[in-house]
């Protein structure tokens, strides 16, 4: 054996470590602090154990770099922790007893209010979910309790992919919103519903992906307070550290007080997450010279890796086409509040300003990230004003790619984060419908993207939180509807796949110098898995959990894996 050089803090060893460097046949790896120490076999890594050094033998489980969700929307997990599920009820009954127990506890006067209808996490709702064969109205609500104003929250339309959203209020949350009969909708987009009197029911529908009756009709409800984004959002990151992500990228933007919340979190030094946030800017009321203006103003401490550390950074903006005025302005009426959004909702721009916003991003070398593949002709007019190819410049969420399109974002050296769970598993049946069995290889195409080489990072969109749906739907492509898999030419290798959710992900955060990889003096973010990802049973991809997530050198999760003591070698359990 080597002689004894400087004790690492912590050695995981007697495993299989996928390193994604292409290297093979290490089985152990040491951290000093935060960095990856040396890599290498047993024999190599355990000669840097001393006195003080943590031996997790790892019993032939599997070791790689931990994964990055490149569109996460993390901060909602802790959140929905806040508001008493209504998960598992089958009938209306059933409640009206869950409510009635929560108002018996609440001093009357106080506003109650729930999770949505239906169960987590996409939260799909039918009248038929329920014995009764409706939905709740006010008149059951006011049987939970009259002395207090109850609102069920509708959903966050992209967690079911589905329209309406109904929100349920009892007849005191009906008067405090001034909701009555006669009561016009804030929006074409609202429906109050009405019995056939003409009084309101207590049901209201929005047919916006985006919630508008919450900022509207209901805005005397209580929202989400600053503290409670704090609060909630350590909880957040520890769900996601259970699921083996170490690092989220908010491409969707963040507004001031999502940002306020991880730099708080920061402070204290209580974040198990890595996080790199862009800027979501509100443009209420801007011109096309405020545009341009706030771009020069914001854009030295935006630019590159922006703003912080490690562990927090603000680099780059979002930007999206306005599609909806009246409703964006509507929303965000309650700015600072952002609900279950944690962006700005009036981040949006028509094409003429937007595209003075792009092109102004251009000439500052400022890095912009956007959603679905309509932006990618302004992309490319930009690009005429001043090269972006280095800039690294985001578009998230694409449904459907060209030829034409994959060339163009190559060229424009464009970062692709895909949506597999919306567009592979949930709606790859719908989709292909419309776009015709001839463009099927257009849906969500990762084997063409990846083969024109741009580079492509996995998400979530928080539907599920966990990184490994995504990673198996990329492997399989499987459509949840029909059992088939959509356009399987366009399948990846797992290799391939672990790649998008380790080294693509560092990349899209502008960090591939930092993490993504096992290697000596990166960051010693790694988790355990109980079996290998490349060799176990494909279909078992997407149930995948660690045993074990380091963030940083340090154990952020944790189950169940042994421990030695470095100066005995005896075997203990945690």
């Amino acid at each position: 054996m080597a002689p004894a050089q400087t004790g690492a803090g912590l050695v995981l060893r007697g495993g299989t470590v996928i390193t994604m460097t292409g290297a093979v046949g290490a089985t152990a790896v040491a951290v000093d602090g935060e960095r990856i120490l040396a890599v290498g076999s047993d024999e190599e890594v355990s000669a840097r154990i001393g006195p003080a050094t943590r031996v997790i033998e790892l019993a032939g489980r599997t070791l790689m770099p931990g994964l990055t969700d490149a569109h996460a929307h993390l901060d909602r997990e802790g959140l929905k922790e806040l508001l008493p599920s209504m998960a598992g009820c089958r009938s209306i009954r059933e409640l009206i007893e869950r409510i009635a127990a929560l108002a018996a506890n609440t001093p009357p006067g106080e506003w109650i209010v729930t999770m949505p209808l239906g169960e987590p996490p996409e939260y799909l709702l039918a009248e038929k979910m329920f014995e009764e064969g409706r939905f709740p109205n006010r008149h059951d609500l006011d049987k939970a309790s009259s002395r207090h104003p109850i609102l069920i929250r509708c959903a966050w339309g992209y967690w079911p992919f589905q329209l309406p959203l109904v929100s349920v209020a009892n007849s005191a949350a009906l008067a405090l919103a001034g909701i009555r009969r006669g009561t016009n909708p804030p929006s074409p987009l609202v429906q109050i519903d009405v019995d056939a009197g003409g009084e309101p029911t207590g049901i209201v529908r929005d047919n916006a992906f985006q919630p508008i009756s919450e900022f509207t009709l209901f805005r005397t409800a209580p929202h989400f307070t600053a503290d409670d984004r704090v609060r909630t959002l350590g909880r957040s990151m520890q769900l996601y550290n259970a699921c083996g992500t170490t690092s989220v990228f908010e491409g969707h933007g963040a507004a001031p007080e999502t940002i306020d919340a991880y730099r708080a979190l920061r402070s204290r030094n209580r974040q198990t997450m890595r996080a790199t946030l862009s800027f979501s800017p509100g443009w209420s009321g801007a011109s096309q010279a405020d545009v341009a203006g706030w771009v020069s103003e914001h854009a030295a401490r935006l630019r590159g890796r922006g703003e912080g550390d490690d562990w927090i950074r603000v680099a780059g903006l979002y930007a999206e086409i306005e599609m909806q005025p009246l409703e964006a302005r509507l929303r965000a009426q309650c700015a600072p509040q952002t609900g279950w959004a944690g962006f700005n909702y009036d981040c949006t721009l028509p094409p003429e300003k937007l595209l003075t916003l792009l092109k102004a991003a251009a000439r500052e070398k400022l890095r912009v990230c956007a959603i679905q593949m309509e932006i990618l002709d302004l992309f490319t007019e930009a690009a005429k004003e001043a090269p972006i190819a280095d800039l690294r410049w985001v578009i998230a969420h694409p449904v459907t790619i060209n030829s034409e399109q994959l060339a163009r974002l190559a060229d424009l050296g464009v970062v692709v984060t895909t949506h597999t769970n919306a567009y592979i598993w949930k709606k790859a049946s719908s989709i292909a419908a419309r776009i015709g069995k001839d463009n099927e290889e257009t849906l969500c195409p990762l084997r063409s993207l990846i083969d024109a080489g741009v580079p492509v990072a996995l998400a979530t969109d928080n539907v599920p939180i966990s990184m490994w749906p995504c990673i198996w739907q990329a492997v399989e492509r499987i459509d949840r509807d029909t059992g088939r898999a959509v356009a399987p030419g366009q399948r990846l290798s797992r290799e391939e796949a672990l790649k998008c959710a380790t080294v693509n992900g560092a990349y899209l955060c502008l960090e591939e110098k930092e993490r993504g990889t096992i290697e000596a003096g990166k960051l010693a973010d790694l988790i355990v898995l109980e079996e290998n990802p490349l060799t176990m049973e494909a279909a078992r991809l997407k149930d995948v959990a660690p045993a074990m997530t380091v963030a940083g050198g340090k154990v952020v999760w944790q189950e169940l894996v042994s421990e030695s003591n470095s100066a005995s070698g005896a075997e203990i359990g945690l």
